[in-house]
């Protein structure tokens, strides 16, 4: 397999997308944070010290999303046109889901990607002080459409 993002002298290098055609692409990703049901419950009744958990991830997933090519070397900038941060609870923890969309040349996976690790960060540093065994984990794109290759892994 052609690696993309190397040259012929091995040396990276960001993707040429200037001759493909925009189309719109949607990616969805999920993550997951493991927790104490302590900590699930304070999130829940919002009595976390340092405010609203839930809606303070969902902001900085957003806000990962839209800033994501400042964060991975090689990403092309993308105008997103539409991302949402989902955060459920659950019996062991919370799982985030990130639904990111654009109209563009190039996808929109690794936004989506992005989005939950910050949001499952945010949670990580919100919450840290009420429970220091938390664990990030399975974090990974789930479905993707447009461009050469479709995905659906639901």
């Amino acid at each position: 397999m052609e690696l993309t993002h190397i040259n012929e002298k091995g040396q990276a290098l960001m993707v040429d997308v200037s001759e493909k055609t925009p189309t719109k692409r949607v990616a969805v990703a999920v993550g997951k944070i493991f927790m104490d049901k302590k900590t699930i419950d304070a999130i829940v009744e919002g009595s976390v010290p340092k405010g609203d958990v839930l809606a303070t991830a969902r902001v900085a997933g957003i806000m990962a999303a839209k800033k994501t090519n400042e964060l991975i070397p090689m990403c092309h900038g993308i105008a997103i046109e539409h991302a949402v941060v989902d955060i459920e609870t659950e019996e062991d923890g919370l799982k985030i889901t990130a639904t990111v969309n654009c109209f563009a040349k190039t996808g929109i996976e690794m936004e989506a990607l992005t989005a939950v690790s910050i949001a499952a960060l945010t949670i990580y540093d919100m919450c840290k002080a009420i429970d220091k065994r938390m664990v990030i984990s399975e974090i990974r794109l789930v479905k993707k459409t447009g461009g050469k290759s479709d995905l659906n892994l639901n």
